[in-house]
């Protein structure tokens, strides 16, 4: 199997071109002229596209491009991928069986899973690709009404992950196996051994090579996602998650009440901190819903590199934690997750400001 080697590193250069400028046409006539220079199909799905893909990713956080740029450039990665299928399509032939590949609800990151039903359909599968944000039970009625010999289940945002619990069981209920990968299930795949899935991959290749030895188990006997995570007895996670909307505004309420400068805030400055908190909230209920610290903490760690990016302090976040904390009192692990992120970010903060003394 072939991959971008690096005498063809033009032909990813040229892509990111195409798409960091709107190029439709170019980013389309770049995929073309790789699969005319020798590159297989899959490779230039994961080795140029997937490449570029992550490009985007990484130069939208690092405050190089625009939310709204990051949008255009997945969409035109998107068509270059389906012009890609089109042309594709009348040499591959599909033996192998029949597959659903979707997105969990509410997740809008649909590439992802685009890629991995790209390459099953090269790999000889018969596949359904069903798109970002399917509701579980409608995928639950197209596996009655297909019967798939798998679902392969996709999520980048790992507060989508009680949601990805809840359908990985409903769909092994109508004795489908689960096959799930992205980002929302760990580096490593722990949140996937955690939730119960039949088997778990890093990537559309990984996914495609595990189904090259063999068909998935089937699944046990029905059970309940609580039967997962015992620890959920606590109430913890439901409550936070049951009084989110209200946490959000408490929070954010008390933090001008305390800094009154917030009050000086234009709408949109108010709109985002609300954003910014929320997602906060999000992903501590998350946290407590898998009972692990360092999905909040890494989580907070990121955000802060990404506000530093933008010129936004990291210890911002800092006070905001410590309200959360202060409605969340009662709650011995919440408040213990949050008064690690604290720690953190103040340790965080004392070598972001030791590195700008040194570099002064």
């Amino acid at each position: 199997m072939t991959r971008i080697s690096n005498a063809s590193q033009q032909w990813e250069e040229q892509l990111w071109e195409a798409v960091s400028t709107g190029d439709e046409e170019t980013a389309t006539r770049t995929v073309f002229g790789a699969l005319d220079d020798g590159a297989s199909p899959e490779t230039v799905l994961l080795d140029l596209v997937g490449a570029v893909q992550r490009r985007v990713g990484q130069e939208w956080a690092a405050n190089r491009i625009t939310v709204a740029q990051e949008h255009a450039a997945t969409a035109i990665n998107e068509r270059a991928v389906a012009a890609l299928s089109y042309r594709c399509a009348q040499h591959t032939a599909a033996g192998r069986g029949r597959a659903t590949v979707a997105c969990v609800d509410g997740e809008w990151h649909g590439l992802p899973a685009r890629l991995v039903a790209e390459v099953l359909k090269l790999r000889g599968w018969k596949v359904d690709y069903l798109g970002a944000q399917v509701p579980t039970s409608h995928l639950i009625s197209h596996i009655h009404q297909t019967g798939p010999e798998f679902v392969a289940l996709s999520s980048s945002i790992p507060v989508r992950l009680p949601t990805a619990h809840a359908t990985i069981t409903a769909v092994q209920a109508t004795s489908t196996p689960v096959l799930v990968g992205g980002a929302a299930f760990g580096r490593h795949g722990q949140y996937a051994r955690q939730l119960g899935a039949d088997a778990w991959a890093p990537d559309a290749r990984a996914a495609a090579d595990r189904l090259e030895q063999g068909p998935l188990p089937r699944p046990a006997a029905a059970h309940q996602p609580i039967d997962d995570l015992p620890h959920l007895a606590d109430q913890e996670y439901t409550m936070v998650a049951r009084t989110r909307t209200r946490l959000v505004r408490t929070v954010t309420g008390t933090l001008e009440e305390r800094f009154p400068a917030m009050r000086d805030y234009t709408d949109a400055q108010r709109e985002r901190t609300a954003e910014d908190i929320a997602h906060i909230v999000d992903f501590l209920a998350t946290a407590l819903y898998t009972d692990d610290v360092d999905l909040f903490t890494d989580f907070i760690l990121w955000t802060a590199g990404i506000l530093t990016t933008r010129g936004v302090p990291a210890h911002s976040l800092i006070p905001a934690l410590g309200i959360l904390s202060e409605q969340l009192k009662d709650f011995p692990r919440a408040t213990s997750t949050l008064h690690q992120a604290v720690d953190l970010l103040t340790r965080a903060g004392s070598v972001i400001a030791s590195d700008t003394r040194n570099t002064v």
